[in-house]
This record gives C-alpha cells, structure tokens and sequence, in this order.
C-alpha cells in the first residue's frame, strides 16, 4: 500500500471512528489525525493515524494497540485483534455503547 492509500484509509477510518463516538455521546476532539477520547470517570482513549509505520495507533489504560491494513480490515499483529471490535470493547469498559461495522 502506497502514502496515499494508507491516509486515504486511515482519514476515513477516523472519521468513522469519530461519528460514532458522537452517536454514543461521549466527549471526542480531533486534532489533526488525533482523536481524544474522555469518558465522564476521566478515562482516556487516544486513536491516531501513525504515517510512517502506515498504521492506526490506540492507546488506553489497559493498553496500546497498533493496527495496519491487512485483507480488506484494520488488525493488529500482535494480539490478532481488529479495530473496530477493539473500540467496542475499550468504550464496554467505560459503560458505553459504540457502534461500528467491522472493517472495511
């Protein structure tokens, strides 16, 4: 995958990502390719789109997670996990609902 398809994936993924975080009601600001997410606890959840290791980057508190684009889904090398799924179950642990499709 070249530059341009790599932030041509990754801008829509976190535009995805972000009308979904508004859906459910949380607080979310973008900056940039940063997406900040803070639950009324305190709790954080950053997602980012990393350039030169072309993949989408997530930190919480149980973790980090870095995911690249690998047959048609967001997945991560290391834990076997997908994306969005891993979204739904880090905003589960804050007591809120996010709604994604799986990756595409």
């Amino acid at each position: 995958m070249d530059d341009s398809e790599f932030n041509k994936r990754a801008d829509d993924a976190l535009a995805r990502i972000e009308t979904a975080i508004y859906d459910c009601g949380v607080d979310c600001n973008r900056s940039g390719n940063l997406l900040e997410v803070e639950f009324d606890n305190g709790a954080k959840i950053i997602i980012n789109r990393h350039d030169v290791n072309r993949e989408i980057w997530v930190a919480a508190k149980s973790g980090a997670f870095h995911y690249a684009w690998q047959d048609g889904i967001w997945h991560s090398r290391r834990d076997d996990s997908e994306l969005y799924r891993r979204l739904q179950e880090l905003f589960a642990a804050q007591g809120e609902t996010l709604k994604l499709p799986s990756s595409q």
